[in-house]
């Protein structure tokens, strides 16, 4: 039995547009809800939102059974974090805060096997491997891991260039709100300044022949940002979905009800 092809990064590597979605409820009930809807790939937020190892998990398996490719943040590039992540079966990584190429070349290696990289191996404890029954999961590993590595300050910006040109990262994640607090602009990820720096990243990672993503849930600008050449781009948050669609339910009650 071959270890499975990562879909999500063989599509970045076609260059085809990815339409994904973040979970930040950390409930696998939810995301199995969500794996169902027909979007490209799903992010399990372990930065922001109250995921541990245990829902992660969770979440990877209530997504297992759909189409869509979950992606996994964790909280910080930690290398025994990413081992621990990669154990539990997570394929593709997006790691926040990255400021430098070696930042990044240190997560590469953290993702792979010797020689090409640090990961150890307990493939026999781990559902990456399903418990060995992928009699070749450790030679086929490191071509199914996929890395995305995140700049979000002005500093990262910076550095893009030698970031993005680090060989085993896929794809360069662009994180608007953080990027606009870092330039001044906090709350304001849409401003013309902040936009102007998006426009130009994306060109910047593009000629390094990587992928670049974002996170942007006004449609109009996230259609932008796709038609410039962003290539995994999350268009929505379920928790937001969630408020927005039970807050304007509530509303249209009161608004409805007599002698209102």
């Amino acid at each position: 039995m071959q270890t499975p092809r990562n879909t999500f990064k063989d599509a970045l590597a076609e260059g085809r547009t990815l339409a994904g979605l973040w979970l930040g409820l950390a409930d696998p009930y939810a995301a199995e809800l969500c794996a169902g809807l027909g979007f490209d790939w799903l992010l399990i937020d372990g930065e922001h939102a109250p995921n541990d190892l245990r829902s992660m998990l969770g979440a990877l398996q209530a997504a297992a059974p759909y189409g869509c490719e979950p992606v996994v943040r964790i909280p910080h590039g930690d290398a025994a974090l990413v081992k621990q992540v990669l154990e539990i079966g997570a394929r593709t990584l997006l790691v926040p805060m990255v400021e430098s190429a070696e930042a990044a070349a240190a997560l590469v290696r953290a993702m792979r096997y010797p020689p090409e990289g640090i990961r150890g191996v307990g493939s026999g404890l781990a559902r990456s491997s399903r418990w060995n029954r992928y009699p070749d999961y450790l030679h086929e590993a490191n071509a199914r891991v996929s890395l995305l590595v995140q700049v979000e300050t002005a500093q990262a910006i910076g550095q893009l260039d030698a970031i993005a040109r680090v060989e085993g990262v896929d794809g360069v994640f662009i994180g608007p709100a953080d990027l606009s607090a870092s330039m001044g602009y906090l709350g304001q990820p849409a401003h013309p300044a902040v936009r102007a720096v998006i426009e130009q990243a994306i060109g910047t990672i593009l000629a390094a022949g990587k992928a670049p993503g974002i996170l942007c849930t006004d449609e109009s600008l996230a259609a932008h940002y796709t038609q410039l050449g962003a290539r995994f781009v999350a268009i929505g948050v379920e928790t937001t979905l969630l408020s927005q669609a039970a807050r304007a339910l509530l509303a249209r009650f009161h608004a409805a009800r007599p002698g209102r």
